[in-house]
């Protein structure tokens, strides 16, 4: 697949199977993710693999969340949030190793983790796998991100499940973007 391919035929999955990316995907979708804008070069991103019965385990802390967050959450609704674990064979955890002792502001750092969950999604597309992008509420948790060995400064900008999809829809229409664009500075 061609890189401009992927770019303007790239979209979120809805549901996701084995296979997973194996090794040899998994590497080469590493690889992409560090590729991304860095000012400073300070490598801010951390890469938290969650697959096989780790997603049990995972899904155990995002129903600690919200046991924590809504104590009236009834089991059905701890039931629903364990089973997000699973709505993947693979999960990364992107952080970004936040650094306050540099000029580098943080929400650069940030962006920078988040440009390369985006280089991984593109990554998984164009290897023939996809992906979807998930925060809530947990992301921002301190507690859930000491269990990941995350500091509390740390930032989660995202899960992001990657897998097979299990049918893949008609191919979607062009996003509009000319609504979106300004020229400024020019006169027409």
């Amino acid at each position: 697949m061609q890189a401009i391919d992927a770019l303007t035929t790239r979209y979120s999955a809805r549901t996701l199977l084995e296979p997973a990316p194996d090794a040899g995907a998994l590497q080469l979708i590493f690889e992409s993710a560090v590729r991304a804008p860095d000012h400073g070069r300070l490598r801010p991103w951390r890469f938290i693999v969650v697959r096989g019965a780790a997603r049990a385990r995972f899904g155990e802390l995002l129903a600690q969340h919200l046991r924590r967050t809504n104590p009236t959450a009834n089991d059905e609704a701890l039931k629903r949030e364990r089973a997000k674990a699973l709505r993947a064979p693979l999960i990364i955890v992107v952080a970004a190793r936040c650094s306050r002792d540099v000029k580098i502001p943080l929400i650069e750092q940030q962006l920078s983790a988040g440009a390369a969950a985006h280089a991984m999604m593109l990554a998984a597309f164009a290897l023939g796998f996809n992906a979807m992008w998930k925060t809530g509420g947990a992301a921002y948790d301190d507690v859930l991100k000491q269990a990941l060995d995350l500091d509390a400064g740390d930032a989660i900008v995202g899960f992001v499940y990657i897998g097979t999809e299990a049918t893949r829809p008609a191919i979607r229409a062009a996003r509009p973007w000319a609504d979106l664009v300004s020229y400024w500075g020019e006169t027409t």
